[in-house]
């Protein structure tokens, strides 16, 4: 590779120009590692920060709809209990990440990363893969506190994995797009904003959607927050999921349009 990007964001050629083709699977593989390497040292103060936030996120939320019914029945303890993960992970892929590009746009840092002697593709991966990753122990803490709180018994199945592994990258992946696609930044911010307020209370997460309205109920077969929550479910009980293949056939095409997405902004900027 002819050009090595540190943890501290400085650049080194190390190679004389025309010495090594920019271009094909080990490099773009060595750009990927760079970008890792990079975008971790500038992640890693924020991210017990993260992970506070996304306990405090999912957990406080989860306790607080407790407070909404005078009597907590088995089934609805096990909704609200089973949504604490998709309550966590919203607020890091959909708010963390928009706002992470939104400030790197406002400092100038977005275009200077955009500069670096790398596929922009490998720093969209790196910035897919450490969020991805970054989203499981915040999820993981706030279905504790929820376990704890309504001393429910979950029944694990291997669709867990996938599910929770397919919710994080959509979201990643779907929040980078609105930030990418999103040319103002405080635009991005009143976007942002407006979403996490209809999504936490008007998206059936902690509840069943046929409780809502007809239309809002078939907005929602569209919308990814309740197939995230279902996934989530069926990983984690038995019986209590319905329509979960459709679910994970939504949340894929989500992630596919913000990878396309991402692909065509990078791909214009080029």
């Amino acid at each position: 590779m002819s050009a090595v990007i540190t943890g501290t964001g400085r650049r080194d050629d190390l190679l004389p120009s025309g010495s090594e083709l920019r271009s094909g699977f080990p490099y773009w593989m060595d750009s990927l590692r760079s970008m890792l390497r990079y975008d971790w040292g500038g992640m890693r103060p924020w991210v017990g920060m993260m992970v506070v936030i996304q306990t405090m996120m999912g957990a406080g939320m989860v306790l607080m709809y407790g407070f909404f019914y005078p009597q907590i029945t088995t089934t609805t303890a096990l909704y609200i209990a089973t949504g604490a993960p998709t309550l966590a992970l919203i607020p890091l892929g959909f708010v963390m990440v928009p706002n992470a590009v939104m400030m790197d746009k406002l400092h100038g840092t977005f275009d200077y990363v955009w500069s670096m002697p790398v596929p922009r593709s490998a720093h969209a991966v790196s910035t897919f893969s450490l969020f991805t990753v970054l989203a499981v122990p915040g999820m993981v803490l706030a279905l504790l506190v929820a376990i704890w709180r309504y001393g429910i018994h979950l029944s694990l199945s291997p669709v867990l994995i996938p599910a929770v592994l397919l919710c994080a990258l959509m979201s990643v992946t779907v929040g980078y797009a609105l930030a990418l696609a999103v040319k103002n930044p405080l635009v991005t911010n009143v976007i942002v904003n407006a979403l996490i307020f209809v999504v936490l209370l008007f998206s059936p997460i902690v509840y069943p959607a046929s409780q809502l309205p007809g239309w809002l109920y078939d907005v929602h077969r569209v919308l990814p927050f309740e197939s995230m929550a279902t996934v989530m479910r069926a990983g984690l009980t038995t019986g209590l999921a319905t329509d979960v293949g459709l679910s994970f056939l939504v949340l894929g095409v989500w992630a596919a349009a913000g990878c396309a997405v991402t692909a065509w902004v990078v791909g214009r900027r080029a």
